[in-house]
């Protein structure tokens, strides 16, 4: 007998828990599920969307046959109620030996285009699938190559996708990477000026990013970049260590950062990242929505492991059951330039 499609009827919170924000939970944080699987999960949850990182084991953008795949996670998105922001942030996906190479400085005028192709076909599968926006980065400054040639570089590259992206209707999310040639809010104010404010040109702001190296606590970056909001990520971060930490972890105050996003009505994505914890995906997503829904209504969780626990098992039983300016913005950017942690969470990198 052939058994019918399993239909999946998210969670629906009571109109008193009900939050006004869109979380996501990202895939690079469900790594060890099939794509078809975590979006399942993600609906059945209670998430209103994914931040799906095209990658080897999901969507891979290297391999053969990409505009048959994307259609058919575009049906899967739909029949999950899900929507998405892509994101280009995979690791090794373009070279096996080398983290996030190459980037838009790369010296070699080959691996920039490589990166600038993937890019290109970012912007294509973010709009064949709807997606509110793609999501890039600098990449860190190579060695021996002058900042200012970095940022030509960085600017170029940018450029070039733009006109993509505007073809396409698809807004194009910089991320500023600690440790990276466009590390801060100022960095974004200077790429963005630099290429004459285009409007497709926007930021993605990590919350954890502006805890990490900001001067500004993570609310006052919020309303500080509010004019060029496209995506948001967000996860727990201690003050000079870049190292994505479940919530509860680390030192950020979450209900303020929340209340500033609803504040200046920012309507994207909210997306967990946490890449390091594909090992415990499941429960980091469903301990995560719960922590989020609390802390958008004013509660301010515990940070302590005990707290999370009790936010993972309610989650569980849940699942179970059925700044304006540009000088503004420049003011709030530090100075801050490190390398990106690259080991396990005990022993992160200083930020």
């Amino acid at each position: 007998m052939t058994q019918a499609p399993q239909t999946h009827h998210p969670q629906q919170p009571t109109q008193a828990q009900a939050p006004a924000l869109r979380y996501a939970y990202g895939t690079n944080g469900l790594a060890d599920l099939r794509l078809e699987d975590a979006l399942g999960l993600l609906a059945d949850l209670g998430y209103a969307g994914v931040g799906l990182t095209l990658d080897h084991m999901h969507l891979d953008p290297l391999a053969p046959g990409l505009a048959a795949r994307t259609a058919r996670v575009a049906r899967a998105l739909e029949r999950y109620g899900l929507t998405v922001t892509v994101e280009t942030g995979a690791r090794y996906v373009l070279d096996p030996r080398r983290k996030h190479h190459p980037t838009l400085l790369d010296p070699d005028a080959q691996a920039r285009a490589a990166r600038t192709e993937l890019l290109l076909k970012a912007v294509r599968v973010a709009a064949d699938l709807g997606a509110h926006a793609v999501h890039c980065f600098s990449g860190q400054l190579p060695a021996g190559t002058a900042p200012e040639e970095g940022w030509r570089r960085l600017a170029e590259g940018v450029g070039s996708v733009l006109d993509a992206a505007q073809a396409a209707g698809v807004p194009l999310a910089v991320e500023p990477e600690p440790g990276h040639l466009l590390a801060d809010l100022a960095g974004f104010d200077r790429l963005r000026t630099g290429l004459g404010s285009p409007a497709l040109l926007g930021l993605t702001l990590d919350i954890g990013h502006c805890q990490c190296l900001e001067s500004a606590p993570p609310d006052a970056c919020v309303r500080a970049a509010a004019p060029w909001l496209r995506h948001v990520q967000i996860e727990d971060m201690r003050r000079g260590v870049h190292e994505h930490l479940p919530f509860g972890e680390g030192e950020i105050d979450f209900p303020p950062v929340l209340a500033a996003l609803r504040e200046v009505g920012y309507d994207g994505l909210v997306t967990v990242e946490l890449p390091r914890d594909s090992h415990a995906g499941p429960e980091r997503a469903a301990a995560s929505l719960a922590f989020l829904t609390a802390a958008e209504s004013g509660a301010r969780p515990a940070a302590d492991s005990g707290a999370r626990t009790t936010a993972e098992s309610g989650a569980r039983t849940t699942a179970e059951s059925g700044a304006r300016t540009g000088g503004e913005a420049a003011a709030v950017g530090s100075a801050a330039r490190t390398a990106d942690a690259t080991s396990p969470r005990q022993e992160a990198a200083p930020c």
